[in-house]
């Protein structure tokens, strides 16, 4: 099971990540723990400025913006 974090304040954009990442893990048959982490110093001790962030089994994998699903299929397979 892969542990996966999305770090961010609780904006739309961290919301819509949460369902892509749901959502390709499911396509892709992953079994995934999704949390959603809105804590500032939680976020800025990931080095996370700009959200929001994906950490995949404790290494930040993605910052800013809404990630695109190839990439999302390759942190999840790897």
């Amino acid at each position: 099971m892969r542990d996966v974090k999305v770090l961010g304040p609780g904006c739309k954009r961290c919301d819509t990540t949460i369902d892509m990442v749901k959502a390709e893990a499911a396509r892709l048959g992953v079994d995934v723990n999704v949390e959603k982490v809105t804590d500032y110093a939680q976020i800025a001790s990931h080095g996370v400025v700009s959200t929001p962030g994906i950490v995949i089994d404790g290494k930040l994998v993605h910052a800013g913006g809404l990630p695109k699903s190839e990439d999302l299929a390759k942190w999840l397979k790897s």
